[in-house]
This record gives C-alpha cells, structure tokens and sequence, in this order.
C-alpha cells in the first residue's frame, strides 16, 4: 500500500487529483488532509463511490495554523505511521477580503501562513515519514512571476515584510505572488538541502495555471477566463488536464527522475522566472520560517 497525502483535497484540483490517483490503485491510501473536515468527509465518499477504492481517509489539517499542522502530525502518527509515498501540498488560498488587515491566531498573513508556512511546517515535520524514494510535489503558479502595469516593479521584500505586511501591504493582492514565490523558494532550498544529505526524496513544483474552479473568487467572470485563455494561454489552465498531470507525476515512478523541478500543467518541466532562483533570498526565506514556527 503507497500513501499519499495531499492537502486542500476536498475540491478543485486537489479533489481531481485524489480520485485519479485513487482511481489508478486500490494499493493507493489517499489521505485528504482539509481544514473543513464535513467537506473532506463527503469528497472520501464521493471518491471511494466513483473509484471503488476503499483506502480513503479523511483528516483535518489547517495549513493556516502551526498548532493544527502540529496536531495532524501526530495524528499521523498516532493512527497511521507509515512510509509515505507522496506529499502533495495544495491547499491555498489566492485571496481575501481587501478591506483591512487578515492575520493568522499565529500573528502571520493569512495567505503567506496558508500558501507558505503551513506547508513549511507540515513537510519538515513529516520527512522523518517519508519513503526513501518518495515526492513532495508543491503547488506553485505562474503567478510566481506576475503581470505587471507599466512602472510597477516587483522584488524580494524579505521574508518579515511579506509574513508580517504593512497596512499597505497587507491588502495588496501582490502578496499571492509572494507566496507562489515563497513556494518556489521552499522548493529550491529543500531540493538543495536533501541533495547534501543523500536523501533519495525528490521536491518539484507544480503549477496548475488559471483555472475554473472555488479558489478564485466568485467575483471572477467568465468573460476574464476567456480572455486569459485566448490571449494568455501560458497563464490559463485546464482542471481535467492539471489533475491529470500532478497524479501522473505523482503515480508513476519513471516520470520524476530528480528534484528542483517546476512541471507546468504537465509532466514536462520548464524554467521559472530570474528571481525566485535567488539562492539568498531561498536561505532568508529558509532561516525565517523556521524561526516562525518554533515552539
């Protein structure tokens, strides 16, 4: 039986994922690690009827909360300690209300806690867990990289300005960029820092692209899809397609050969921008979270 764990399953990308790996194996155990656990509930249902596989568990995980990663983790441990073969963090959140300030119980911006530094948290604490061959797929954007008006600029800020924002910052939609590059950052250190030790795990990034799905807000109109996808069709994204691709990269075992990868809406990897291959900003990003999430 492989494990894989992913979070935010209950719906979008994460949900399609689940049930084509499911779908795939009954000698896959998919975990659904969500923050509403009445929703993850009725995706293992949904999933277990559709695939006929049994092997779902539904778990609640915040990811904008160290003492709710903390507590799924020994959860995990308690009920399941078991190698996992795959860890997909994909739960996130593109925004919120723009009026005033949204911080974590934690003191952190909600959507650096819930893109970022939850995941952080969750993967260090569970890679005593993993298999020695296994994945860690992130779910990043192209994003990363925004589309800028003219005279806009768009630089590393330090990881304090970006967890812990301005008033002006903090109801500025950059700060999902931000966090799509935080991602990226994570990726690229942790990449760095298993290869020094030996490990056989391998970290890649994912991006889905713009997608028709509950994570952009309900205020998105049809007419801004088609527009991206007839005049930016590098930034659009398939649902059907992406899920298609993360479970493919996450199911076989002959696809992902190394790690530092970012995969684009597919199994072929392709570069990212300039900034986020910043090995300085990476280790800022690295030392900061760590000190965020200490006890």
């Amino acid at each position: 039986m492989k494990t894989v764990i992913i979070t935010g399953a209950d719906s979008g990308l994460g949900f399609k994922t689940a049930k084509k790996i499911a779908g795939y194996s009954i000698d896959f155990e998919i975990i659904l690690a969500c923050r509403n656990i009445q929703k993850a509930q009725n995706a293992k249902e949904q999933i277990i009827e559709e695939t006929g596989n049994q092997n779902i568990i539904a778990m609640q995980l915040d990811t904008s909360s160290n003492d709710s990663v903390r507590k799924f983790v020994e959860d995990y441990k308690k009920h399941h300690n078991k190698p996992i073969y795959a860890l997909l963090c994909n739960a996130g959140i593109s925004s919120v209300g723009a009026d005033k300030k949204h911080l974590t119980k934690d003191g952190f911006d909600i959507i650096f806690a819930t893109n970022h530094l939850g995941h952080f948290l969750l993967t260090n604490l569970l890679l005593p867990f993993m298999d020695k061959e296994g994945k860690i797929l992130v779910t990043s954007s192209d994003m990363h990289n925004p589309m800028l008006r003219e005279g806009e600029t768009y630089e590393w800020l330090g990881t304090e300005a970006i967890a812990h924002p301005d008033d002006k910052m903090a109801i500025n939609p950059i700060r999902y960029s931000y966090s799509k590059l935080c991602n990226l950052y994570f990726v690229y250190e942790l990449a760095r820092k298993l290869k020094e030790q030996g490990s056989g795990i391998k970290v890649n990034a994912f991006n889905p692209g713009l997608m028709r799905t509950n994570f952009i807000s309900s205020g998105t109109n049809e007419q801004m899809f088609e527009y991206v996808r007839i005049n930016m069709p590098e930034r659009y994204g398939d649902l059907d397609n992406s899920s298609s691709a993360l479970a493919e990269l996450t199911y076989f075992d002959d696809i992902i050969l190394s790690s530092g990868h970012f995969y684009d809406r597919s199994t072929r990897p392709c570069f990212t921008s300039a900034l986020s291959y910043n090995e300085e900003n990476a280790k800022e990003l690295w030392e900061k979270s760590e000190e965020y999430v200490k006890e």
